[in-house]
């Protein structure tokens, strides 16, 4: 069987500039988000002086913010991290929506890797579980999945 050629990023952060655009709303659950994220960065290599937190109102804002950091041309890589936790109107559907497609857009339209640690859950204690107890920390995994995409990138 011939040799495949494998494209893989290694995960290493050393060098790489990120910026984490984080929500307030929901701010007990996002804080934990962005420690994950910032604590799995550090630990790959980056420096904390190369990482920049940008913090907006809500999920709503995630992708304006990420848009004008992305055509920055500072940032390797960005990461959205908030939380939208279902209530008892429609608000919810319509804010997870907007907030991912722009997000997805974001990035599609500028080249510029955007980790996606946006929780939809549909209570506060989905929401804990996935911000650092019993369902692991989403911040990080969004960041494992940022640095990774940011150094497959690199090679194609």
């Amino acid at each position: 069987m011939p040799h495949i050629k494998t494209i893989e990023g290694k995960l290493n952060a050393q060098g790489l500039k990120i910026a984490l655009v984080a929500s307030r709303f929901n701010d007990i659950i996002v804080d934990r988000l962005v420690g994950g994220a910032v604590d799995y960065f550090v630990r790959h290599g980056l420096e904390r002086e190369n990482l920049t937190l940008v913090r907006v109102p809500g999920a709503f804002e995630l992708p304006l913010a990420c848009r004008k950091l992305a055509q920055s041309g500072k940032y390797d890589g960005i990461e959205a991290l908030g939380a939208i936790i279902r209530g008892a109107t429609p608000h919810f559907d319509f804010v997870a929506s907007e907030a991912t497609k722009g997000i997805a857009g974001v990035s599609l339209d500028t080249g510029v890797p955007i980790g996606f640690g946006l929780l939809t859950t549909d209570s506060i204690e989905q929401a804990v579980e996935r911000a650092g107890s019993k369902a692991g920390n989403k911040g990080a995994e969004a960041a494992a999945a940022l640095l990774e995409t940011i150094r497959v990138l690199e090679q194609l």
